[in-house]
C-alpha cells in the first residue's frame, strides 16, 4: 500500500515539474538521453527512476530528489 502512494506521489510530481518547465515528456526523454518509453512509465507510475536517473531528472527539471519526492502537497491533490 506505501509503495503504491508513494508511486502515485512520484506520477503527480514528475508531470507537475514537467509542465511547470514547460517541457513534454518526449522533450524530457530527449534531454535526459533515455528511451521515451521509460519517462512515459515513470509518469504513469508503471515505473520507478532509477537513483541515477533520479538524480539526472531533478537536475533537468531543476528540483532536489526532497521536492520530488515530497509527498505532503501532492497528498492533497489526491485527496481532492
Amino acid at each position: 500500500m506505501l509503495q503504491q502512494i508513494f508511486v502515485e506521489y512520484m506520477k503527480i510530481k514528475i508531470k507537475e515539474l514537467v509542465q511547470k518547465k514547460g517541457y513534454s515528456l518526449y522533450r524530457l526523454a530527449k534531454m535526459l538521453d533515455i528511451p521515451q518509453q521509460t519517462v512515459y512509465s515513470w509518469a504513469n507510475g508503471r515505473t520507478q527512476p532509477s537513483y541515477e536517473n533520479l538524480d539526472r531528472l531533478c537536475e533537468v527539471l531543476d528540483c532536489t530528489v526532497g521536492e520530488l519526492l515530497e509527498a505532503e502537497p501532492v497528498q492533497r491533490k489526491l485527496l481532492f
